[in-house]
């Protein structure tokens, strides 16, 4: 009746181990999205920045993207999967609810015994995953986690609808997050601003559209200029207050890795926070489009694999997307 219940201890600090990414075979351009959207490739790109992104097939699932960038994340942080004590997945696409895309990846890479669920909090879904990973570690909860952003976007959104047709790509990165003898994640700095969580949601639900025969496949629609308008403009401070709270300033970065959302909220971001030219700044959405969720872990691979930062560098990270959902912190890079 008396008894006190022991707490678990961590390590001092968590890091991030190692980084993976899946980009599906499938490259479509902007001339491609034109054939079925009344538009051009050179009014999408002067919007959005971006020239092409991949779209899966029926092969590349959720599961299988996953379980592929989740394995070379495992070998880059040469981790074995039977030391994962729990798979985090951020994925806004997995139509299916049940089971989990983290069961999924699980089974894929032979985790026997590791604690699996997906988290659903859309752009910002990595962001959300990677502070409850790192919170995980520190807590004593699980000695590794295994974190994948993944996306079939492609399958929720109307290939006619001139405001997201031609934004979104499929796609996943992952990362592990291990102990640390010293600080590798910084403290998370996250919210919502629920007064506007219509402003990205899909058009009808599931259940309406099957009770409802007339209605077509529930996709994902947007009011892109007041998103533009708040991402530009709300997500700056946010971004400063994860600086404050890791004790750095953006003259200690080596990297900007925002969600890649839109190459001009991009650019705006860059310059409120009056980055200096000496950081790098992710732009993967150029070549991939936003892949939401997958977007961060994606474009991380692909600064580190091309040599644009050096390992051991600070990098800001910023997610953010419906709901409206946000959250930012500030990593060493693996």
């Amino acid at each position: 009746m008396s008894g006190i219940i022991r707490k678990r201890t961590g390590p001092a600090g968590s890091r991030i181990l190692g980084v993976g990414a899946y980009r599906p075979m499938t490259v479509v351009s902007n001339a491609d999205i034109c054939n079925r959207l009344d538009s051009t490739p050179e009014w999408i790109e002067s919007r959005s920045g971006i020239s092409s992104r991949r779209f899966a097939i029926a092969e590349e699932s959720l599961g299988a993207m996953a379980a592929t960038a989740g394995g070379k994340a495992l070998a880059s942080a040469g981790v074995g999967i039977a030391d994962v004590g729990c798979i985090l997945v951020a994925t806004m696409s997995h139509v299916t609810q049940s089971p989990s895309v983290a069961t999924d990846v699980a089974a894929r890479l032979g985790a026997e015994k590791a604690a699996a669920f997906d988290i659903s909090a859309a752009c910002a879904g990595f962001c959300h995953a990677l502070a409850v990973a790192s919170d995980m570690v520190l807590a004593g909860s699980a000695r590794y986690v295994l974190v994948i952003g993944a996306e079939r976007m492609s399958d929720i959104i109307d290939p006619h609808d001139r405001s997201t047709a031609f934004l979104f790509g499929d796609g996943a990165g992952a990362i592990v997050v291990g102990p640390s003898e010293t600080a590798g994640i910084g403290p998370v700095i996250w919210g919502s601003d629920p007064s506007a969580r219509d402003v990205i949601a899909h058009d009808h639900s599931y259940l309406d559209w099957r009770d409802n025969t007339d209605l077509p496949w529930p996709t994902m629609r947007m009011a892109g200029q007041q998103v533009f308008r708040w991402a530009s403009w709300q997500m700056a401070p946010v971004a400063r207050a994860a600086l404050d709270e890791a004790g750095i300033t953006a003259d200690d970065l080596a990297a900007f890795i925002p969600h890649q959302a839109n190459i001009r909220i991009i650019n705006i971001l860059c310059r409120v926070l009056a980055l200096p030219d000496t950081v790098t700044v992710a732009r993967d959405v150029a070549i991939h489009g936003n892949t939401s969720g997958a977007s961060i872990p994606l474009a991380m691979d692909e600064i580190l694999a091309s040599g644009q930062v050096p390992s051991g560098g600070l990098a800001l990270l910023i997610g953010f997307g419906a709901g409206l959902v946000y959250a930012a912190q500030v990593v060493r890079l693996p």
